[in-house]
């Protein structure tokens, strides 16, 4: 890394802000349903008790638009970090002012205090200096491991970084920037992408990107309809983004100039309606009514994306094959999810439905990677810079 990573620092008896994405599912109850980003930042929290430092979290959750609710509270997050560090771990009841100013004095090396939600501030959204201001005078150094935040320009993300002397990279940013290297820019090859999901505009530039690095690239989802539609072949009831049209053609000249093969659904599930119960029937990609939805990819395209996989070294996946949430049309979803594990490549995996479709599957441990980061992994595969990342102090 060109940035100051956690182990550069000098940390004894420092005050440490640790920037974290506590941004964790909750039930109707308030009970955290999946704890995975929380346990993502434990090696970082260790490491500076570890080295005798004053550990100081911040976090967002849920979208209270600058204003407090008490249901999104990082209560329930304190109550579980509590749990895993086997330590006591003091909850604020702001992220800012005199009240917090005096519990961060009253730290001892090796105490940890969460701060209340950022968001509760418009000024974290706002990147507003005067809040960064105020953030920043809580600490000596800050340590940034909110990677599925890193594509946000917020207070906390870059504008405490201007006002700290030093802002270095924490444990699980390091690591997600290593596999996203190892995946996408020096992969082992062949190199296989899939790419499924239904924003068609926001993905396009992530093919765009893919389709210079991969040796084969298989589309799924919506994403699969403007690559027929070029192909003069009707998808029913779906809608099409017409503006994407002619990158399609851009890409698919793109990707015969270089070799890459795009393998796109043979045969789909469809549905009259879009909603659970409706009536299902598979059919070919050339046989779906106009008056149907195509809500899934189909038996024949999971064996051709199976076997197109095989002699895969590496593998990358973004985006579910079909209408996810709805059980009847997440069975291509759950399929590429035990072909992607029976394979012998090295698999890196982003994106909530994605990730979720892993987990629901308990996969998850076969996999080599999924990214913490849905939004922040999106745009290091199409080729950006993450303002969380570029915030970061140099290395001298």
């Amino acid at each position: 890394m060109e940035k100051l990573f956690i182990k550069d620092l000098e940390l004894k008896g420092k005050r440490v802000f640790v920037r974290v994405d506590y941004n964790v599912p909750l039930d109707e109850q308030g009970n955290i349903t999946d704890d995975t980003r929380i346990r993502a930042a434990l090696p970082t929290i260790n490491y500076l008790l570890d080295e005798g430092a004053k550990v100081i979290l911040a976090s967002h959750l849920g979208r209270p638009n600058g204003k407090v609710k008490p249901e999104l509270s990082l209560k329930p997050v304190a109550k579980r970090l509590h749990r895993l560090l086997n330590k006591e771990v003091k909850l604020a009841n702001d992220c800012i002012g005199p009240g917090v100013r005096q519990q961060v004095d009253d730290m001892q090396p090796e105490d940890v205090l969460l701060l209340e939600n950022l968001r509760f501030h418009p000024g974290e959204q706002e990147n507003d200096p005067a809040f960064a201001k105020e953030l920043a005078s809580l600490c000596d150094v800050l340590v940034q491991d909110a990677f599925g935040n890193c594509h946000r320009a917020h207070a906390s993300m870059v504008g405490v970084n201007g006002t700290v002397s030093q802002a270095a990279a924490g444990f699980l940013i390091k690591k997600e920037l290593d596999y996203f290297e190892k995946s996408v820019n020096n992969p082992l090859r062949p190199v296989v992408a899939l790419v499924g999901g239904a924003k068609v505009s926001d993905k396009i530039k992530i093919i765009e990107n893919l389709v210079k690095k991969v040796d084969k690239l298989i589309i799924g989802g919506t994403m699969a309809f403007p690559f027929l539609t070029v192909h003069g072949y009707g998808v029913g009831k779906s809608t099409i983004d017409e503006t994407v049209l002619v990158k399609i053609l851009m890409i698919n000249k793109l990707a015969k100039e270089r070799g890459v093969k795009v393998y796109l659904p043979v045969d789909f599930v469809i549905a009259e309606k879009f909603e659970a119960g409706a009536e299902t029937k598979v059919v070919t990609f050339q046989e779906i009514p106009d008056s149907w939805f195509a809500l899934d990819i189909g038996p024949a395209s999971t064996k051709l994306f199976f076997e197109a996989m095989q002699n895969a070294k590496t593998i990358i996946w973004n985006g579910p094959m079909g209408a996810f949430e709805i059980d009847a049309f997440s069975r291509g979803t759950y399929a590429m999810v035990e072909s992607v594990v029976t394979t012998h490549a090295a698999t890196i995996v982003g994106g909530g439905d994605t990730d979720l479709a892993f987990h629901r599957m308990g996969e998850s441990y076969k996999v080599s990677f999924i990214s913490t980061g849905g939004g922040a992994f999106l745009e290091l595969l199409e080729g950006k810079e993450l303002p969380g990342i570029a915030a970061l102090t140099d290395k001298p």
